[in-house]
């Protein structure tokens, strides 16, 4: 099998980390499955305490990609037109005009998408399955391409709403954000001691490193990687699995299957290989499944947590050769 060109996928993901590395300290984590659901064209879901860097990685790196950003603040008093926009009347010209939301954009930052109520978290349904908005029966397109990033405070913090299960399946990815080591958070004291502002990024000498169009030239690329049917078979079983586990009192939907699929692709395509191999596999099943299973409730009390549930599981289906 040949490896995809250098300055392919792989090429460009590597000029991306390092604009990035610029401002964010430590979290290769947080970058590497940003960047993978960048490339499989689907939303994200980031999971930690405020001050954790969420907001500054979506800033950043919508500047490397010279594309526009927008970020919504959602509060228990935001309405769905206020994500989406409306119809005003104008009265010089005697027409409706649409003016539109701050969902019109290349990259959404939903900001603590978890404090405002199902109503106007269901705003966002439309727009990250289908990449249109419907306003008053006319539907209208969105930009390409076009992302949510979703911030969410824990649950057990308080003036929280749980996310609807049809809203959180649309996220391709979970990702859990932990606070730094200790060295890297004396690292990000030192540069905010030399000057650093996370408000002002002109002065961190971010480049765009790539176009919107190199970002549709990538994913047609991903979608090229190849996939053995007994790798396909290999991501059916795991999911298949979280259907049958006797703890999971909600498995993952098809959704999940076809998530692990495009990410094991992408993730492919990053390390620069053309084709998928198990490793991929096991590498993406915890952040795109970690949220479509529900545990049975009594666990949930006793602690047991999804990605020791989903470790487990990967441990028990046989790995093909």
């Amino acid at each position: 099998m040949e490896k995809l060109e250098e300055n392919s996928v792989k090429g460009l993901m590597e000029k991306i980390n390092i604009e990035l590395k610029k401002v964010i300290v430590e979290q290769d984590e947080l970058i590497e499955q940003s960047l993978i659901s960048l490339i499989s064209g689907g939303h994200v879901l980031l999971e930690g305490v405020p001050g954790l860097a969420k907001t500054l990685m979506v800033k950043a790196l919508a500047r490397t990609l010279s594309i526009d950003f927008k970020r919504i603040q959602f509060t228990p008093d935001l309405m769905p037109a206020d994500v989406t926009g409306t119809k005003i009347f104008n009265m010089q010209t005697r027409e409706f005009e649409l003016k539109k939301g701050p969902i019109f954009t290349n990259f959404l930052l939903a900001d603590e998408i978890n404090r405002t109520p199902p109503k106007t978290q269901a705003g966002l349904l439309e727009a990250m399955g289908e990449n249109t908005v419907s306003i008053d029966g006319e539907m209208i397109p969105l930009a390409v391409p076009y992302m949510v990033f979703a911030t969410q405070n824990p649950l057990e913090y308080e003036g929280t709403y749980p996310l609807p299960e049809a809203l959180v399946d649309r996220f391709l990815m979970k990702i859990i954000i932990d606070y730094p080591s200790l060295v890297a958070e004396k690292e990000v004291l030192k540069r905010h001691n030399e000057g650093f502002s996370s408000i002002d990024l002109d002065k961190c000498n971010i480049q765009a490193v790539c176009t919107a169009e190199d970002i549709v030239r990538v994913r047609q690329e991903a979608q090229a990687v190849k996939v053995d049917e007994a790798l396909v078979e290999y991501i059916v079983n795991i999911v298949s699995e979280t259907r049958n586990n006797p703890i999971i009192d909600i498995g993952s939907s098809l959704r999940g299957s076809i998530a692990l699929l495009q990410c094991s692709k992408a993730y492919a395509a990053y390390l620069g290989r053309d084709y998928v191999i198990p490793e991929d596999v096991k590498k993406m099943a915890i952040p795109t499944l970690r949220h479509r299973i529900t545990l049975r409730p009594e666990l949930e009390l006793e602690g047991v947590k999804t990605e020791q549930v989903l470790a487990d599981i990967l441990s028990k289906v046989k790995v093909p050769r």
